[in-house]
């Protein structure tokens, strides 16, 4: 090293100094050990870490100069020095942060997770591809819990509560299985809290259902009519009723066998008087397709009426109704008519009772009537006279 290499670094100094015609020339800082400028015959200045650790030389890039100050330089320096004496390889750190799994590979495991073990990994990728496809070249490690919670209120303003804790909860179970893939990280959606919910318990009330039933006669497509009311008639997903297959009904035993639903499990669905005459009508009119709704031009089944829904919606009158909302009609109205929970749980398919809960205040007016039924009983029989109730009143009295 000659007296003419080693120099205290300053900005003029390193910019004067001059390009070799090939090879490198390297400048040692006279104020940090260790600290050194490399310069290139195309003229790249870069600011490196060199020293010896039991005899073994240690090298390390740290950045490019003028980008990187003097200043800068000899703090990260100081720093690699620092871990290279407590015995730390800033190399093999530097190498695993550069290999380290990205975002995108982690979505990629997951998605081949999700296709072979949830029936809703299409709502999954709908998710990855507005939400967080933004994430896709992020190191594992670079996604903080700031980021997460952050992405989680913005969609909970955007989209809603509902949504923002779907989406919260994808980033959790992807960072769950992303020790497949060697990720040995924290997982940034811990200890994120996520919105209170209240369940959804919208349903067709009487007077709405008589709108319901008039819009949904003036609706042209025969087909649409007899799937919205099959949707309602059975209480069954609209995802099961748009697959629904000639093949899975039973005439004989007015059956229909859904082979498979969201618990994965196939559920058998009993078919009512009117269930069975819209089918057989259906049947009468089939072409030869499998599917009791065929697709219009295609081979499949139909995917998507949410255009003819909005149609009936608007026809009736009806607002904040959705086509899911068929099926929470019949619950509630079975339990309005004192249906037990776990015979309402049984027709829905669920397969945990707490599903079928929301319904339970439905069943009030029945308990209510058999309650009223047997004080009367009780009372006429001690031979107690009950007084009628005055008009405009709201208590009896005895």
């Amino acid at each position: 090293m000659t007296a003419e290499s080693r120099f205290p670094f300053t900005k003029t100094r390193l910019l004067a100094l001059p390009v070799p015609e090939e090879g490198r020339a390297a400048y040692h800082d006279a104020k940090c050990a260790g600290l050194i400028l490399r310069v290139t015959p195309n003229g790249q200045r870069s600011f490196c870490f060199y020293r010896k650790v039991a005899g073994r030389p240690v090298r390390l890039t740290l950045g490019q100069f003028p980008g990187m100050t003097v200043e800068q330089a000899r703090k990260l320096c100081n720093r690699v020095s620092n871990a290279v004496a407590e015995g730390k390889d800033p190399q093999a750190d530097r190498r695993a942060r550069r290999e380290e799994l990205t975002f995108q590979r982690l979505w990629e495991h997951w998605q081949q997770y999700a296709q072979a073990h949830k029936k809703t990994w299409q709502e999954d990728e709908r998710m990855y591809r507005l939400f967080l496809s933004p994430w896709a070249n992020r190191k594992l490690s670079a996604i903080k819990k700031a980021d997460v919670q952050g992405l989680h209120h913005r969609i909970a303003l955007e989209r809603g509560k509902y949504q923002a804790n779907r989406l919260h909860e994808l980033i959790r179970a992807m960072y769950n299985r992303a020790r497949d893939i060697g990720y040995q990280g924290e997982n940034p959606a811990f200890g994120v809290t996520r919105f209170s919910e209240e369940k959804r318990d919208r349903f067709l009330h009487g007077d709405e259902l008589k709108h319901f039933f008039e819009a949904l006669a003036a609706e042209p497509s025969e087909m649409i009519r007899s799937f919205f009311l099959l949707s309602l008639l059975t209480g069954a997903r609209r995802s099961n009723v748009q697959a629904m297959a000639w093949a899975d009904i039973d005439f004989a035993t007015a059956l229909w066998r859904i082979p498979e639903t969201k618990s994965g499990k196939p559920v058998v669905v009993p078919l009512t008087g009117p269930a069975l005459a819209i089918l057989a009508a259906r049947r009468e009119a089939a072409d030869g397709s499998p599917w009791v709704f065929p697709s219009y031009g295609q081979s499949g089944h139909l995917v998507e009426p949410k255009g003819a829904w909005k149609r009936v919606c608007q026809r009736a009158g009806l607002q904040d109704v959705r086509i899911h909302d068929l099926r929470r009609s019949l619950a509630s109205h079975m339990a309005m008519a004192g249906v037990g929970l776990p015979i309402v749980g049984k027709m829905l398919g669920h397969t945990q009772s707490r599903t079928t809960e929301i319904y339970a205040r439905l069943a009030v007016q029945p308990v209510r009537q058999a309650a009223e039924l047997a004080t009367v009983t009780m009372l006429e029989g001690a031979g107690v006279k009950l007084l009628e109730v005055e008009k405009g009143g709201d208590r009896g009295e005895v």
